[in-house]
């Protein structure tokens, strides 16, 4: 193994779920890998039996890891090379503890979810999803100067509820359609940042929420962001409203925006996460101002790709005997 040297076993690395050829390809030119046949979701007792078995687990957001998980792992696990940016499914506390890094892939699928935060945004706005409904089951009658009358995206004020990488890409695509960026965010942004997004920020959550015609949640799930958009806040937007969820859906109070959309307390939701996985709330599904996709926001040919890239050097960088690139660390969380 280039690298290393000759007399050194290669890195034990198990793989949770398929991944990319390329990067499976790659992974199995470098080191010792144990990949997955088939693409099912492990479950607690087998994600634990492979983390026993490997100095390098890869699991993906599907694969919860909790302090009792690690407890029963063993010694031989050193390092969790998460294949994402999101670690709210990991203990990484309990893991470092135990003597386990960890590491993530940041900033691959930022232009990613941006893409899709603005896509969810023209789609709830001007009733795609309706219109392509109407179209294959042959229901169209022609063209009606009444008809699928959505509304104009430019010039309407667009609240980003988390101001990181994604929000500001979601900033920079929303300055072109011509909306009015504003911003609520744990810290607010240089003057220069904001200038340059043309972006205004609240301190108050709730007054920037009552004054917005669309909402875009760009923040991690953290204990303090659970939640973060319950039924008292809800209820502060306008009825006209729009909400867009790209980032977790356990910042938002999924039974509470499934009330009010019913109730036409909120005018509709473009939806790519959900508060419970992919067990979804069946009276969401029915409703028709709601575009619900089954958490597509990353899934690109280049960003997964990428994300791949950046699990093998984390790897391979712990291989070698140094800290990975993209160790995360307690004080980001």
């Amino acid at each position: 193994m280039p690298g290393q040297s000759p007399s050194r076993p290669r890195m034990r690395v198990a793989v949770t779920r398929r991944l990319p050829e390329a990067v499976e390809t790659r992974m199995t030119e470098l080191f010792d890998v144990a990949l997955r046949e088939d693409d099912r979701k492990l479950g607690r007792d087998e994600l634990v039996a492979l983390m026993k078995d490997c100095d390098v687990l890869v699991p993906t957001v599907t694969d919860q890891i909790d302090a009792n998980m690690l407890a029963q792992a063993g010694e031989r696990l050193k390092l969790i090379a998460n294949y994402g940016a999101g670690i709210d499914h990991l203990d990484v506390m309990s893991a470092r503890q135990r003597g386990v890094l960890v590491s993530n892939t940041p900033g691959v699928v930022t232009e990613d979810t941006a893409d899709m935060a603005m896509a969810l945004i023209l789609a709830v706005t001007r009733r795609i999803p309706e219109g392509l409904a109407e179209m294959q089951a042959g229901r169209w009658g022609g063209w009606a100067p009444t008809a699928h009358l959505g509304g104009r995206v430019g010039g309407r004020r667009l609240g980003i509820l988390g101001m990181g990488r994604i929000g500001q890409a979601v900033a920079r695509r929303a300055n072109v359609f011509g909306m009015q960026v504003h911003y609520h965010n744990r810290r607010r942004l240089r003057p220069e940042i904001e200038d340059d997004l043309h972006a205004t920020w609240w301190e108050s959550l709730d007054q920037m929420l009552a004054r917005m015609d669309i909402v875009s949640v760009n923040a991690p799930h953290t204990p303090s962001t659970f939640h973060l958009l319950n039924a008292r806040r809800l209820k502060l937007m306008k009825p006209s409203a729009v909400v867009v969820n790209t980032s977790r859906g356990e910042v938002i109070d999924e039974n509470a925006l499934t009330r009010m959309l019913r109730a036409g307390e909120i005018a509709g939701a473009g939806l790519d996460v959900f508060e419970h996985g992919h067990e979804i709330n069946p009276r969401l599904r029915e409703l028709p101002n709601v575009v619900l996709l089954p958490h597509m926001g990353s899934a690109t040919v280049e960003g997964r790709a990428e994300m791949g890239e950046k699990v093998i050097i984390n790897i391979k960088t712990f291989a070698d005997g140094h800290r990975p690139p993209d160790l995360v660390v307690p004080s980001m969380l």
